[in-house]
């Protein structure tokens, strides 16, 4: 009875029924992936983009003006140009294959 009155006052007051769910019975959420750096386009020497399966839109593969490795690379590719790919299938697939992993 008192959780009903409490319940009541509580909805009476512009709460949600989200915020009557007890912590212990909330839904466990993982927490978010943490972000790779977007990729650096002055500092690349192609500025192409592609559509991945998952429907991002990731950068092509590129060599980096500088030499150095470029923000939000995630793998060297045998042609020595860098990928940006959000997962490893696929890879520097039309770029010799990956050298390493980065």
């Amino acid at each position: 009875m008192r959780a009903l009155i409490l319940s009541l006052f509580l909805v009476g007051a512009g709460a949600s029924h989200a915020q009557l769910v007890p912590p212990e019975r909330a839904p466990i959420t993982a927490p978010a992936a943490p972000k790779k750096a977007e990729s650096d386009e002055a500092n690349l020497q192609m500025h192409g983009h592609y559509r991945n399966k998952a429907g991002q839109d990731v950068h092509s593969p590129a060599k980096s003006v500088d030499g150095q490795v470029p923000a939000g690379a995630s793998a060297k590719c045998r042609d020595g140009s860098y990928s940006f790919s959000k997962s490893r299938r696929g890879t520097c697939s039309r770029h010799g294959g990956v050298a390493s992993w980065l």
